[in-house]
């Protein structure tokens, strides 16, 4: 536990001090809290470009242990862990979208607070269900596989980053666009073997669901650690590779998220 804390504050202050110049400030995202039991804090924007009443991609950014709280505002640290960069992007290209960032305590993200969040977001924001997109970062993106493993029929797509999970569950999975992020010299989890137990890393879920018949995307870098979301977010074509992805089915309203 010891090493996890030292090494989270380092990766902080290496996001800090490779964050890019910020076109966004934090006070522009809105700040709001889940009126249920829960009462989960979020920060939201809507970029502009909306034409005649459309729906707008929701995208959903779980960060990582280290910005664990009920503050409403360490989860936007190191500009969103990087994730801020898909919102400048917006704002460049002109591209309406909804980007919310919870979070969470524990370091953990149980799928029935994710799903109070989006929850929320729908009767707030004017969102097209068909096109929520869930991304996150070290523990976010553990959160964002145990979201979609629980809600296999509700996300557009996946992004997870340095993360880890189990592999039951991964065949619910496999129809689920994901592109998928890691270090190759990770020096915090795995990209094999996540911690050393019944998790494993991003390599290995990437090869168990290709063996199901899935196409996760993935993009390695083998000489970076675990801090590498500054560039994953920066990457050509991911906004609108993320954008792009529908759901073929019935949209979810998550209204029965308890229950999960």
């Amino acid at each position: 536990m010891k090493l996890r804390v030292v090494q989270s504050l380092l990766a902080m202050l290496a996001m800090l001090s490779s964050a890019p110049g910020t076109a966004v400030e934090e006070a522009a995202l809105g700040k709001y809290w889940t009126p249920d039991a829960l009462h989960v804090p979020y920060r939201a924007i809507v970029t502009p470009g909306r034409e005649n009443s459309e729906l707008l991609p929701l995208i959903v950014f779980l960060h990582g242990d280290y910005q664990d709280g009920t503050d409403n505002a360490s989860q936007l640290g190191g500009y969103g862990n990087g994730s801020m960069e898909l919102i400048d992007t917006a704002l460049a290209r002109n591209i309406p979208l909804v980007y919310i960032a919870p979070q969470t305590t524990h370091a953990y993200w149980p799928p029935a607070r994710v799903a109070a969040v989006v929850r929320d977001a729908l009767q707030r924001f004017p969102i097209d269900a068909r096109r929520i997109t869930i991304t996150g970062i070290s523990d976010g993106g553990t959160g964002v596989w145990d979201a979609l493993k629980t809600w296999p029929a509700c996300f557009a797509a996946g992004v997870p980053m340095s993360g880890m999970t189990e592999p039951s569950g991964l065949a619910s999975i496999v129809g689920v666009p994901q592109w998928i992020f890691h270090g190759g010299k990770d020096n915090d989890t795995n990209i094999e073997s996540g911690y050393g137990g019944a998790m494993v890393g991003s390599r290995a879920v990437v090869r168990a669901l290709r063996a199901l018949g899935g196409q996760p995307r993935y993009t390695e870098y083998p000489e970076e650690m675990h801090v590498i979301w500054q560039r994953a977010y920066a990457s050509d074509g991911l906004l609108a590779w993320i954008l792009s992805q529908h759901l073929r089915g019935k949209p979810c309203d998550f209204s029965d998220y308890t229950k999960r």
